[in-house]
């Protein structure tokens, strides 16, 4: 039993054989998959898949790439869909200082308000940081959201930052580059970090781990993940499966 806490099965790079993939991921031990939202559209699709999969549950949100198409209207779209039963979580928001596809302040803006939207609804959030680590932090101490549950996606800042992110009671989620070879600060992190406060996932279609680096990425390929954290914990992948998992449903609070 694995856990995917984050796969976007919505994308179009998996119109042609969606159900394919899904059945591969059954096949190889996948028993539950987070499918989070980038916009409104792909947070809809979302929704429609956990409707037709038993394995799918939903996020909805707003990646901070798309902040600029924001507005109240937008917003409260989002807090529309928080009432399908299988949405367990606000995301994936943050901030991406990386790309700025939506400028800066905009992205802070819409950030703050759907964390506001998750505590309003009591739906934990989904995370993603790229070089924005200190604004990250201080707005979401600000806006005290690990009242309702932070989760770090596809983590890549220091070990010291996790540990910060741990003593507020957060999540840390990793992904496939744990399996390159210039992986060393993420493997640092999983060194660092107790399997209790550690989820794994694929960010699928993207980052895609070794042995598979350049194809496209899917959900039955998190078990590499699980190898790598297993042999850098000294424990076996059935006990990464099982505590990772055990983590992700009492996050997600799904029973």
């Amino acid at each position: 039993m694995i856990f995917d806490s984050h796969a976007h099965l919505d994308d179009r790079r998996f119109d042609k054989d969606r159900d394919e993939v899904i059945k591969r991921a059954k096949e190889n031990g996948i028993s539950y998959i987070m499918n989070p939202g980038a916009d409104f559209e792909s947070s809809v699709k979302a929704v429609e898949l956990a409707n037709k999969y038993d394995m799918i549950y939903a996020a909805v949100g707003v990646h901070p790439h798309d902040a600029k198409t924001m507005d109240d209207m937008l917003l409260q779209l989002l807090k529309s869909l928080t009432k399908k039963p299988k949405v367990m979580a606000i995301g994936e928001i943050g901030l991406d200082f990386h790309y700025d596809h939506s400028p800066r302040d905009v992205q802070k803006k819409w950030f703050r308000e759907q964390i506001r939207l998750a505590k309003e609804v009591n739906l934990p959030i989904i995370i993603h940081d790229r070089e924005a680590n200190n604004d990250v932090m201080n707005i979401l101490k600000e806006e005290k959201a690990f009242d309702t549950g932070v989760l770090m996606h596809c983590y890549s800042g220091s070990a010291e930052l996790a540990k910060q992110y741990i003593r507020n009671g957060a999540y840390i989620s990793i992904a496939g580059p744990i399996t390159f070879k210039n992986a060393r600060k993420t493997v640092e992190v999983v060194e660092t970090i107790s399997i209790d406060h550690l989820m794994i996932e694929t960010d699928s279609p993207y980052l895609t781990p070794h042995p598979h680096r350049g194809e496209r990425n899917e959900s039955s390929y998190v078990r590499y993940v699980a190898e790598k954290i297993a042999e850098i914990k000294g424990i076996s992948v059935e006990e990464v499966a099982k505590r990772t998992t055990e983590n992700a449903k009492r996050y997600f609070r799904i029973k």
